[in-house]
């Protein structure tokens, strides 16, 4: 797992962190907004990429005047586009292989080679 993936933040930390109560991270979750990794005892942890996400809700709400339903939007909206994004990628990196592919197939399509110049088999 990469880490920006771990989960090792404790919600006391991450709302340090990020200047909130621990109250406003429990009503994100919620919400929708944040999906901390849960341990065997129930408790919550965060990721790096959590505390990212953490801060682009408060840069929605507190800078751009967004309410949480917007920001809930937003970030569906954001999600869809990168995965729409990767699936573009992915697909553009399969036409370039089938191109070179059919090149070099047609490479060798419509040669003309004189008589002599093909081996004979049976000799």
């Amino acid at each position: 797992m990469p880490d920006r993936e771990r989960a090792v933040y404790v919600i006391s930390v991450v709302a340090d962190l990020a200047g909130v109560h621990p109250q406003t991270l429990r009503m994100y979750e919620r919400k929708g907004l944040l999906e901390p990794e849960r341990t065997a005892g129930n408790s919550r942890r965060y990721s790096e990429r959590d505390v990212d996400q953490l801060r682009h809700i408060q840069d929605l709400t507190q800078h751009e005047g967004i309410n949480l339903s917007g920001v809930r939007r937003i970030i569906a909206l954001e999600n869809k586009l990168l995965a729409a994004e990767t699936e573009l990628a992915r697909l553009r990196r399969r036409v370039v292989a089938v191109e070179a592919r059919l090149k070099e197939r047609d490479r060798f399509r419509g040669v003309l080679v004189r008589l002599s110049d093909v081996a004979n088999p049976w000799t």
